[in-house]
């Protein structure tokens, strides 16, 4: 009876310590199932989190992807404006040479125009006083030949004075006659006594002798007439044996004076326009003044600019 006893309890003790460990081995199985449950949970939600997260980065990267294309783009834009702007750059570079060369230019042409005009201010005075020296000479003669009698007519804007041919040589001829040579004999001087005066002496370059012709014939043989009959002029005008100018007036006449024909270059017109055959057969007695020629070369090259 004991035995059996012992054995019940014994019994039952294994089988409270059989529960106890199935308690047990339950509960290890709850609480590993729970954590499995627990650590799936937290594996989906991190994997959820992961998958939304990878979402982003998609996103992200795709946006990235834009903004890199949009950089690019930018870049391009950059690229393009910076090869305009070093365009631009050498553009102007070449803009400011043209610039300085043509600033050098302009200070060249100023500097020329101001040398241009204090050289016309210098030929404007040279000029207002050869104006002025041939006004006075003009005057001088009007004054030594009004009162004589030998008709002389001086031209009162140059100064030239002409003789009819028919006074000096008879017609088609290049010989003085002897009324010419008397009429040289009291003309000549006169003339040179107001030409060669210590008052003018200076400024007179040159005393011309001009022969003219009619319209009469060719022009070669006016030409010759014209050219001997300067020359009988300047020959008796110049001649020692004349004794008409003194050995002084020679000497200086000789320096300045110069024959030459014009054939019928330059006739006298009627007022109906026809040639004076009588007027244009004629000897004329002309001077020049020093530096005369070169302003008037001057006058007529501004002119020519001007127009």
């Amino acid at each position: 009876m004991k035995r059996l006893r012992h054995m019940d309890e014994e019994t039952t003790y294994w089988l409270s310590y059989s529960d106890m460990m199935a308690g047990l081995l339950l509960t290890f199985v709850l609480i590993i199932a729970f954590t499995m449950l627990h650590a799936k949970m937290q594996y989906d939600a991190k994997e959820t989190e992961l998958l939304g997260k990878e979402k982003e980065l998609v996103i992200q990267a795709d946006e990235l992807d834009e903004e890199r294309e949009i950089v690019a783009r930018q870049k391009t834009t950059l690229d393009e404006q910076a090869k305009m702007l070093n365009a631009q750059e050498e553009a102007l570079a070449e803009q400011g040479k043209k610039i300085a060369i043509q600033e050098k230019t302009l200070r060249e042409q100023h500097e020329l125009l101001n040398k241009l005009e204090a050289l016309m201010s210098e030929q404007q005075q040279k000029l207002d006083n050869i104006i002025g020296v041939r006004t006075e000479l003009i005057e001088e003669l009007k004054r030594e030949f009004d009162d004589s009698d030998l008709h002389v007519a001086v031209d009162e804007n140059t100064g030239a004075i002409t003789f009819d041919a028919s006074i000096l040589f008879s017609y088609n001829q290049a010989t003085l006659t002897p009324s010419g040579k008397e009429f040289l004999s009291e003309f000549l001087p006169r003339y040179v006594d107001v030409l060669l005066s210590p008052q003018y002496r200076d400024y007179i370059s040159e005393i011309l002798i001009e022969g003219h012709t009619d319209t009469e014939g060719n022009y070669l043989f006016n030409l010759e007439l014209s050219q001997k009959r300067a020359l009988s002029v300047a020959k008796y005008c110049l001649s020692d044996d004349s004794k008409v100018l003194t050995k002084e007036q020679l000497e200086e006449l000789k320096d300045v004076i110069s024959a030459t024909g014009r054939s019928f270059s330059n006739p006298i017109y009627k007022e109906d326009g026809s040639v004076d055959m009588e007027a244009s057969r004629r000897v004329e007695f002309l001077f020049r003044l020093k530096d005369e020629e070169m302003i008037r070369e001057m006058i007529e090259i501004l002119s020519t600019d001007q127009q």
